[in-house]
């Protein structure tokens, strides 16, 4: 598989009031052309600050970041991005919020439309094209955040978090998309999320990382057949990623809390 998207001993230190706290040291990373990576790990462990790097939205003090080759300096439409926060304009319909993006992109009025109108289609929020943000559910707007993202075609999706406002049910329903969306079209994705059955769920390999200062512990292989289906969650082979991926995770909580030396 070819590299397409290659972190290289990134680092990223921040100066506070009580010095220097480094956030990630020695991160190296390798995502390839069309695969599906999640990133996992404890709370602070730096993997939003990861994604913002990666985006092109934050600095590293130290390493790269490369995509097909070329340095990442800053933003660029060859990277979509979708927060857990919706951040659609208030005041643009749901069609409006994708042509918006087009149009930035160079886009024509006419293109933009015609394009926007079937990326809607894709996430199945025809019916609500006409729809202000204020009038979806959280579900929908994230719809709707994920078809702009996709609509002008980026390299890369990174994903911080999406479903993490979302109630359970509609989690799943959003999950579900995610992987038919990305079973089609077959795009690169970097994701992160703290649900550990998310991300068994939607990749093909797992990236666990360590405490602060947060670099790759490990990387899981997610061998699964494609296409995904929610029943495949109860099986026994799941279960048993499920477990490896927990127990890198649960490993370094230890750690964090201080009682690795009490549980030994």
């Amino acid at each position: 598989m070819t590299d397409k998207l290659v972190i290289s001993g990134l680092g990223r230190s921040f100066a506070t009031d009580r010095g220097e706290t480094v956030a990630l040291a020695g991160v190296d990373l390798a995502v390839g052309a069309n695969e599906f990576v999640t990133l996992v790990g404890t709370s602070g462990c730096g993997k939003s600050t990861l994604l913002s790097i990666v985006a092109g939205l934050d600095v590293p003090t130290a390493g790269t970041v490369t995509l097909d080759g070329r340095p990442v300096l800053g933003p660029g439409r060859d990277r979509g991005v979708v927060f857990q926060s919706y951040t659609l304009l208030p005041w643009l319909t749901a069609l409006g919020n994708v042509e918006f993006a087009l149009r930035e992109a160079g886009r024509s009025r006419a293109e933009a439309r015609e394009v926007a109108g079937a990326h809607l289609a894709l996430v199945g929020l025809s019916d609500f094209a006409s729809a202000y943000p204020a009038e979806l559910s959280g579900g929908m707007k994230q719809r709707v955040a994920i078809a702009r993202a996709l609509s002008y075609r980026p390299d890369v999706l990174l994903m911080d978090e999406p479903f993490g406002a979302l109630d359970a049910l509609t989690r799943h329903h959003m999950q579900e998309l995610l992987t038919r969306i990305w079973e089609r079209h077959r795009l690169t994705v970097l994701f992160i999320t703290h649900d550990v059955e998310e991300a068994v769920y939607l990749s093909d390999r797992v990236a666990v990382m360590t405490n602060r200062p947060g670099r790759i512990k490990t990387v899981v292989p997610i061998d699964l057949p494609r296409p995904r289906h929610y029943d495949m969650v109860a099986s026994p082979a799941f279960q048993t990623l499920h477990r490896a991926v927990l127990d890198e995770i649960r490993a370094e909580s230890i750690v964090a809390a201080g009682l690795d030396g009490a549980l030994a």
